[in-house]
């Protein structure tokens, strides 16, 4: 009567055996959201989803698939996103006129473009700027420099003076003014461009044309003191053209001081055109004023010959200033687009 029923022993063990087993699954969704109440809100069985499940990165296999049925090539991997060949090419693909990465269409309607205004254009305006900030700079370290300039100007040499030469700094402080005043011209020229020759030109950039103006000056300047030396020369002293080649520059240095108004003025006030160039107009009397001046100071003081000095005047002031005007001019109109 002691001895255990082995059926009954067998019975007792299986079920403990599949208790262990059920324990060990994964839990699914359904399972967690069966152990909440019937009227359990959105809010809480996603809380309790959350709390059962951790999202985790996805590992894909880097083994070659080799459980594929015999006699078949492999499975497609997904990372593989190459497209067939039968996309790729097509009936016009070996046509030279298909060239699918032309947008074919526009979307909308296109609108009235902005109209250009040199104030709104930032590279002028830096250009501006930092031509600016180093004249302030210069000036600051060459004042003594300046004054001496202009009270040597407005008195008459004397021969037995010794004359100061200027320093690297100083030279090239001159230098740059020079080239600050052929810029201020060529940015002038370039505003009556827009005004009465056109605003659509072959170049890719209005840059270019600027460009073309600033070299078109200082291919002026040069010719001017190349003349005026050549003159010079056979004429007068070396002593005196090197006074008069010291004056220039001077001079120069005052028209682009006389000049800056004019281009600030019409680049970012939006002045009239008209007075403008009736500026630029008074500005370039009074310079070619004291270009007489110091002519006849240097040159023509002892022996005054009115008519002498006059056609000296026109020969090396008048007429290379209506030449450099004509081909400002010519390059303008051979520029512009004429529809």
């Amino acid at each position: 009567m002691l001895q255990q029923d082995s059926i009954v022993s067998q019975q007792s063990v299986v079920p403990e055996s599949d208790s262990v087993v059920v324990q060990h699954r994964p839990l699914t969704p359904a399972q967690v959201l069966s152990w909440l109440p019937r009227d359990a809100t959105p809010a809480q069985q996603d809380s309790a989803i959350q709390s059962r499940f951790k999202p985790s990165e996805i590992h894909y296999s880097e083994h070659p698939d080799t459980l594929h049925l015999p006699g078949h090539p492999p499975g497609v991997d997904l990372m593989n996103a190459e497209l067939p060949q039968y996309y790729k090419e097509g009936y016009f693909s070996e046509d030279t006129l298909f060239h699918p990465e032309i947008q074919g269409g526009r979307v909308g309607v296109a609108g009235d473009p902005v109209p250009y205004n040199v104030r709104n254009d930032n590279i002028i305006t830096s250009l501006l700027l930092a031509c600016f900030l180093i004249a302030v700079v210069a000036f600051g370290n060459a004042r003594r420099f300046i004054i001496r300039q202009a009270k040597n100007f407005f008195y008459a040499p004397r021969e037995e003076r010794t004359e100061f030469s200027e320093t690297s700094n100083e030279f090239r402080f001159q230098m740059f003014l020079v080239g600050v005043t052929c810029l201020f011209i060529s940015l002038l020229f370039y505003f009556y461009t827009l005004k009465y020759i056109g605003d659509t030109f072959v170049l890719r950039s209005q840059y270019t044309l600027i460009a073309i103006y600033m070299g078109i000056t200082v291919c002026y300047f040069l010719m001017k003191a190349g003349l005026y030396t050549l003159v010079n020369l056979v004429f007068f002293d070396g002593k005196r053209n090197q006074q008069w080649i010291k004056s220039m520059l001077f001079i120069i240095l005052v028209e682009g001081v006389l000049l800056s108004p004019a281009v600030l003025l019409g680049a970012y006030f939006e002045l009239e055109i008209k007075k403008v160039t009736f500026y630029v107009i008074i500005a370039l009397v009074f310079v070619k004023m004291l270009t007489i001046y110091k002519c006849y100071v240097i040159f023509f003081r002892r022996n005054v010959v009115r008519l002498q000095i006059i056609l000296y005047f026109c020969t090396l002031e008048i007429v290379p200033l209506l030449a450099f005007w004509g081909v400002l001019g010519m390059t303008a109109n051979n520029l512009k687009i004429n529809f």
